[in-house]
């Protein structure tokens, strides 16, 4: 076996479907088909459940995928690295992310970057979604993950996972009375705390275009700069505040009851420019996968939804 046929694998693996493989490798699906039987004779076990739909991998063939990707990664940092050891440089990969990015899989996939790629420099720049836009244009980051959904012509979008939303309220308010899931309805009247409050659009106009379609009005609308501030304003009694779901174990003297309305999400955006052919692009593409399939503890089945990507 080589490298190419690896890749062709782990095609196949990511996307469950032969065709659409076939389309991303732009190679003919029977012969990737063939290429894939080749491989799997060579190893002498099955990789794919064919009969499913989609198609599923063995557990011999995800023990085998989880490797594959290890080694491709590998291989790219030695030829990285050959390349910047005869360029005489290292490689900075500059990250901009909302707060709220931190709490979920961002931390983990960025570890395991690093030790995939240990040549890389990476940095990060705490910003709005908006701002990322500006800042992946201008070139001064690399990849952006927000939450907005923003237009921008050179940039490309992908939605890792989508995430419901909670309502964060003090326990004195009436509205925290009850623990059940609270309509966008309900929550109309009464005030609120948005953040951030600087760049549009952001976080803070998509919880209030929510809410104002669902015929609610909040009686005041505190906009404060980051989640936490609008957490600690919201333990003040200043109002409630709305957050993704992975955010409520911030402050435990708060509740939370989970937005009911079926539109209530936020969006992972990760964000990068359409003009890069960027290995570390793809890389966390894969490691974001991969953690993805191991479903950790705080990948709420009930809080998340994965998306294809």
């Amino acid at each position: 076996m080589d490298i190419r046929q690896i890749k062709r694998f782990i095609a196949v693996a990511r996307t469950r479907n032969f065709t659409k493989a076939a389309q991303s490798l732009h190679v003919a699906q029977p012969s990737l088909s063939k290429q894939i039987h080749l491989l799997e004779e060579e190893l002498g076990f099955q990789l794919f459940l064919r009969e499913t739909r989609p198609i599923q991998l063995t557990p011999a063939g995800q023990r085998f995928y989880e490797d594959a990707i290890a080694l491709v990664g590998k291989f790219e940092q030695m030829t990285a690295n050959a390349r910047q050891t005869a360029l005489g440089t290292r490689q900075t990969f500059t990250i901009g992310f909302v707060a709220s990015a931190l709490y979920g899989a961002l931390p983990t996939i960025i570890r395991r970057l690093r030790r995939v790629r240990p040549d890389l420099d990476v940095k990060w720049e705490e910003m709005t979604s908006g701002e990322q836009m500006v800042a992946l244009r201008e070139r001064k980051i690399d990849v952006g993950f927000g939450r907005i959904h923003t237009e921008a012509g050179e940039v490309d979008r992908i939605v890792l996972r989508e995430e419901r939303l909670m309502a964060a309220i003090a326990p004195a308010f009436e509205l925290a009375s009850i623990s059940t899931p609270v309509s966008l309805a309900e929550l109309g009247g009464w005030p609120i705390i948005v953040y951030p409050s600087r760049f549009h659009p952001s976080f803070a106009d998509q919880v209030l275009n929510i809410i104002r379609a669902k015929g609610g009005e909040p009686s005041e609308v505190h906009a404060v700069g980051d989640l936490q501030t609008a957490l600690g304003l919201a333990s003040a009694e200043s109002g409630y505040c709305i957050i993704p779901a992975s955010a409520r174990h911030l402050r435990r003297e708060l509740v939370y009851r989970l937005v009911s309305d079926k539109e209530a999400v936020s969006p992972l955006i990760m964000s990068y420019r359409l003009d890069d052919n960027d290995s570390v692009v793809e890389l966390i593409k894969e490691l974001t996968r991969t953690l993805y399939a191991e479903k950790p503890e705080w990948l709420e089945p009930e809080y998340n939804r994965i998306l294809n990507f």
